[in-house]
């Protein structure tokens, strides 16, 4: 039976944060609906989810030696990484110690890099993926290039939101795209993934829960990225019978193998029936953040209930929603926004914005959330609102 304490208390349960984005923050929220007393990690000052914790620390958190000093300390019931740089092997020799990694150490281990999930999923689960092969250096890299063939995909084996992304489509795009790989890995230089271009129809992320009661899928999320990263989601996604099982069967069987309790965010390409695996993150998935208003519990609620092994016994979905995401394009630690009147005088339209310090080059700093009858009707929801949003960007200092 689970005991919650009052937080700041000798009786407090702890949750640690690895990652303060957006994501966490929201997380953080919905473990503080519990009583749970939550400490916040990452790489600069007054993240997202550092602005509503108890407690926050500043770290590279591929520091292995840091990260174990504050746990230690800390002494948390839950490690919940929700960034792919973390130092694994410190979390795989926590577990062993008996600290609980969310789902496992195993999960963050595996998923931290794409070379990891993707041959459990290809080379041991069997599951339907993409051509693909690893190089370390630009001579490895061009020659898994010439095996694979153009069109292919180039990413960094470790990175997050498109960062290091790109698509080669002629060979005058092959050293463009390894440069980008090398700049945009979130520990660095180093090995990247050549993946074969897949024809598909549409894309769609499958928010799976592995809770106390069992495995629960949701409705398909259908999603549109620029080089990687998010920029709208829709909910659900329409697909086939056929389509939407194997889906099912592809999410059951690769968050069964990582094994632990909570939400995975698991990416497919769809082609009429056929269904091919591309990548699956075990925390909440920004795609998934049209949740916040398309069912009665969120992907973080979902995440802090299955977390704590309380049980989750029905989903609400509410119909047809639609998220857009807000990024923001400047050099500025001063974002104002203003239009939010305007917008919110639409019925069925919510913003959420992350209260991010500073902006460089392009970052997301909040999303624009709407439902309605249809998925068309709910994504001009969210076009009309982007269109009255206002930001205004202040020089630094």
């Amino acid at each position: 039976m689970l005991k919650l304490g009052s937080p700041l208390t000798s009786v407090a349960k702890k949750a640690l944060l690895c990652g303060s984005g957006e994501l966490g923050k929201e997380v953080a929220i919905e473990l503080m609906r519990y009583g749970v007393e939550v400490i916040a990690l990452d790489r600069y000052a007054n993240a997202p989810a550092m602005q509503v914790a108890h407690r926050s620390y500043v770290l590279n958190m591929l520091d292995g030696q840091k990260l174990r000093q504050i746990i230690e300390s800390e002494k948390p019931d839950f490690i919940i990484p929700e960034v792919e740089a973390i130092a694994t092997p410190t979390l795989v020799e926590l577990e062993k110690e008996g600290y609980n990694v969310i789902p496992t150490a195993k999960a963050t281990l595996l998923t931290m890099n794409r070379e990891g999930i993707r041959r459990l999923a290809a080379e041991e689960l069997g599951l339907p993926t993409a051509t693909y092969r690893f190089a370390d250096d630009y001579e490895g890299f061009k020659a898994a290039i010439a095996e694979i063939g153009i069109p292919c995909v180039v990413k960094p084996i470790m990175s997050s939101s498109g960062h290091g992304q790109s698509v080669i489509r002629s060979e005058e795009d092959i050293d463009k795209s390894w440069h980008m790989a090398q700049e945009g890995g979130r520990a660095g230089a180093g090995r990247v993934i050549v993946e074969g271009f897949v024809d598909f129809d549409y894309e769609i992320t499958l928010l799976t829960v592995r809770h106390a009661g069992g495995t629960t899928t949701l409705e398909p999320i259908g999603h549109h990225q620029v080089d990687g990263d998010y920029r709208e989601s829709w909910q659900p996604q329409p697909m086939t019978p056929s389509a939407l099982e194997q889906a099912k069967h592809i999410a059951r069987t690769i968050t069964g193998a990582l094994g632990g309790y909570g939400i995975f965010g698991v990416e497919m390409f769809i082609k009429g029936d056929k269904v091919i695996f591309s990548e699956v993150s075990p925390r909440p998935h920004d795609t998934g953040m049209v949740t916040m208003i398309s069912q009665d519990l969120s992907e973080f609620a979902l995440h802090a209930r299955a977390i704590l092994g309380l049980p989750i016994p029905q989903i609400r979905f509410f119909g047809a929603s639609a998220s857009k995401a807000i990024v923001v394009w400047g050099d500025t630690d001063k974002v104002v926004f203003s239009g939010l009147e305007d917008i919110l005088s639409e019925e069925g339209v919510q913003i959420r914005i992350f209260g991010k310090p500073e902006v460089k080059d392009h970052r997301r700093y909040g999303v624009l959330l709407a439902t309605d009858e249809t998925i068309e009707k709910a994504l001009a929801k969210v076009e009309r609102a982007y269109a009255k949003l206002k930001v205004e960007m202040l020089p630094r200092g």
